[in-house]
């Protein structure tokens, strides 16, 4: 019994020994350049009416040498940023209720980003994907 065993580790032995030589070992994985912002729900107005919601996911591109581990800790202060301003003024577009102003979404999240933890920290931002609450029984925008 103990003479099967031993045999049936030979092959396993010396895959791994293989693996390890060839550099397919485990390595440290890289530190991502980016902060994902949890999804957010911004509202859709229309003079002052509340139309929808749609849910936002966002990322942030940090700088090189920018502190990855520090940045994300400060990942809901960028949140909040983004949520007071869409409710201060709605990211609404005029032509469809169903979708943010992205241009002038990203440029909030990253102006806002960069007073929280420093301008330097940051690259760019970006609108990741949008889902609306709603897709139908919508009023009809104005120019449809």
């Amino acid at each position: 019994m103990r003479r099967r065993q031993l045999l049936a580790a030979v092959p396993v032995a010396f895959a791994a020994t293989a693996a390890r030589a060839s550099g397919g070992g485990e390595e440290k994985p890289k530190e991502e350049p980016y902060v994902n912002i949890s999804p957010i729900a911004l509202p859709i107005a229309v003079d002052g009416r509340l139309i929808n919601y749609v849910f936002v996911q966002l990322r942030l591109t940090l700088a090189p040498g920018a502190d990855g581990a520090a940045m994300r800790t400060r990942e809901p202060w960028y949140r909040d940023a983004v949520v007071r301003a869409g409710h201060r003024t709605p990211f609404t577009v005029a032509t469809d209720y169903t979708k943010v102003d992205e241009k002038r979404l990203v440029a909030t999240l990253l102006r806002e980003a960069k007073a929280i933890a420093g301008a330097k920290n940051f690259v760019s931002a970006q609108l990741m994907n949008q889902t609306p609450k709603q897709r139908s029984r919508l009023p009809t925008p104005p120019g449809r």
